[in-house]
């Protein structure tokens, strides 16, 4: 899915920040799953906000595992180069733009800070082969993807979720969307203004 730009829902993204970085505290591993990161503005929106909101000690242990089905076979280069056009940077944060891009060499493009690229890693991955690219993720988010699934794929991938989160770890949807109520009793909505989710253990 290739439709995103930095910053894109700020608000879930400050609600990320005030639910889990509290909960990954003191952890030596800090895992995030970006399901859906098309060419790499989201995940490194979400680098960026947990750099600013953890120690630099704790941000050595964070990582976030980005995916993408990616038919054009081009985000996984655009996500490691970490450059981006300087018209695609319009909506960051003038603060965070100063203090995480640096021009790039080539005219009107800027490419992320090696302390935020190299959070970022790659892989092809599709979601409806529900298979988890791992287990243990403090954080899933999966934005603008899940509405274009059928309303049954729908659930079983977001099952496929609960099973990758650790126990209390949290899920990020798109607001526009709803969470199946086959699937409902699996989470915790962490607020009514967003829609940020915690696992709940117990029967799928």
């Amino acid at each position: 899915m290739a439709f995103t730009y930095f910053f894109r829902d700020m608000h879930t993204l400050e609600l990320i920040v005030k639910y889990v970085v509290p909960y990954v505290a003191g952890r030596s591993k800090i895992r995030v799953w970006d399901a859906g990161c098309a060419m790499g503005p989201e995940p490194y929106s979400l680098a960026i906000m947990f750099a600013e909101s953890m120690g630099q000690f704790a941000f050595r242990n964070f990582r976030i595992e980005a995916t993408d089905l990616d038919v054009s076979n081009s985000f996984g280069k655009i996500i490691s180069e970490g450059a981006y056009k300087e018209e695609e940077l319009k909506r960051i944060p003038q603060e965070y733009f100063n203090k995480y891009f640096r021009p790039d060499g080539t005219i009107g493009y800027f490419r992320v800070v090696d302390k935020i690229r190299n959070k970022v890693i790659y892989k092809r991955h599709d979601l409806l082969s529900l298979q988890t690219v791992g287990y243990g993720f403090s954080l899933i988010v999966c934005k603008n993807v899940l509405l274009h699934f059928q309303a049954a794929e729908r659930v079983e991938v977001i099952r496929m979720f609960h099973a990758a989160l650790a126990p209390g770890g949290y899920f990020a949807m798109e607001q526009t969307q709803k969470m199946p109520e086959e699937v409902s009793h699996l989470f915790e909505q962490m607020t009514s203004g967003g829609h940020l989710f915690r696992k709940i253990e117990g029967p799928r």
